[in-house]
């Protein structure tokens, strides 16, 4: 971690000083660096310094190179079985990839290679936009691949009174046409407005309908809310997310003085509690991997709610222990899902889910700095992850051939 702010910080001081080549090496071996800086207890080394003794402080002799330059590679020698292909079949729950006439081919090759039996379309639209796909799905060779969900009528737009009656009956018009699911995109609740200008909160009552629907038709509502917590934070050198913020401008929600995480949060767990017979996935762990006492929490307070673990790997990977102690005590409530489609980042999943390893690198390094490590979870744990739960909790896919 100081390694990584010690390169920020460098790199917002000396900027001008960052060529693309790397620093010449020193002409000789005399010297013993550059004279350290005292520091009290509990001090922090000032910027563009290092702790290098108890108390000492010192910069470095050569210009650092920034965040994005010190690729360093590791010399650590330890066992590697990388996961090409996942050990039981796979339903990706929560992807935003659907076949297209050109596309559809390539996919199925893509999805056999890594064991993916499903991919679960999450941008499903509502209406006619839905029923084409669903359509186009149907009318493939492969109809029990790809399935799709419904997100709504409007994007949530200009809701007012009335406004859950009809999304609601659009919503049983939708399953009618094939969705198997209910998507809640993260602007809901947090950057959309209401017709009077005001945040629509995601547990406001005039969305009643909708969830009570879901309960109804006996399908799950998959719910992205909010972002990392760190979104929500300064881009400080303490920030373990400011390569991302500085990367994204829309992942920047300290600049949003509308709401912040824990309202978001709270928010969220009261739709969940005010709508025990709904079945709810929390779309990236509820944004609580990093803090597994939370998801617990989460979990045994709400037994209507599961989590799915999309684009929060980098957390899983980082606690190996804790994480598989999680996964085998809550094995019935976690889904598998990826988010973006890209065949090259699934292998990352199957190894920190199937193996010991240890030490070995993530796909983006804007999300983390650090390396993998693998859970080694049981087999029965993986079938659960991997399909059974998603069967369960989604009466809607396909149920047989597993």
């Amino acid at each position: 971690m100081r390694r990584a702010a010690l390169s920020v910080v460098t790199a917002i001081v000396v900027a001008s000083a960052l060529a693309a080549q790397e620093p010449a090496a020193p002409g000789g071996r005399g010297g013993r660096g550059r004279a350290a800086q005292q520091i009290k207890s509990g001090e922090e080394c000032p910027p563009g310094t290092t702790l290098v003794r108890v108390g000492q402080c010192q910069s470095p002799e050569w210009p650092a190179p920034s965040i994005v330059d010190y690729r360093p590679t590791s010399t650590l020698v330890v066992d590697e079985h990388p996961v090409p292909r996942a050990k039981f079949p796979v339903v990706d729950i929560h992807s935003h990839t659907g076949p297209t006439m050109e596309s559809v081919g390539r996919l199925i090759g893509e999805m056999d290679g890594l064991n993916i039996r499903v991919l679960n379309n999450l941008s499903g639209g509502y209406g006619a936009e839905l029923k084409q796909k669903v359509d186009f799905n149907r009318s493939t060779k492969f109809p029990n691949r790809f399935t799709v969900f419904a997100n709504g009528l409007n994007g949530f737009r200009d809701v007012e009174a009335g406004y859950g009656r009809k999304a609601a009956a659009q919503l049983e018009e939708d399953v009618r046409a094939g969705a198997i699911g209910f998507k809640i995109f993260k602007q809901t609740g947090m950057d959309t407005l209401k017709k009077d200008g005001t945040r629509l909160k995601i547990n406001d009552p005039e969305l009643a309908p909708l969830w009570e629907t879901a309960a109804r038709l006996n399908i799950p509502v998959i719910i992205h809310t909010g972002e990392p917590q760190e979104f929500f934070q300064q881009p400080t050198l303490h920030n373990e997310r400011w390569l991302e913020l500085a990367l994204f401008a829309d992942r920047r929600q300290y600049l949003n003085k509308n709401v912040t995480f824990e309202q978001l949060v709270a928010e969220r767990d009261d739709l969940f509690k005010k709508h025990p017979k709904t079945r709810f996935i929390a779309a990236h762990f509820g944004w609580h991997a990093n803090n597994l006492g939370r998801a617990a929490k989460l979990l045994d307070e709400h037994p209507n709610v599961v989590l799915e673990l999309a684009a929060i790997l980098y957390d899983l990977g980082r606690q190996p222990r804790a994480g598989h102690n999680f996964f085998v005590k809550y094995q019935d409530r976690v889904l598998f899902g990826k988010d973006t489609y890209a065949p090259a980042e699934f292998p990352y999943y199957w190894r920190v889910l199937e193996t010991t390893d240890e030490y070995f690198d993530y796909y983006r390094d804007y999300h983390a700095f650090w390396n993998l490590y693998g859970m080694g979870l049981p087999d029965a744990v993986l079938r659960k992850v991997y399909y059974q739960n998603a069967l369960r909790v989604t009466p809607g896919l396909p149920q047989s051939g597993w």
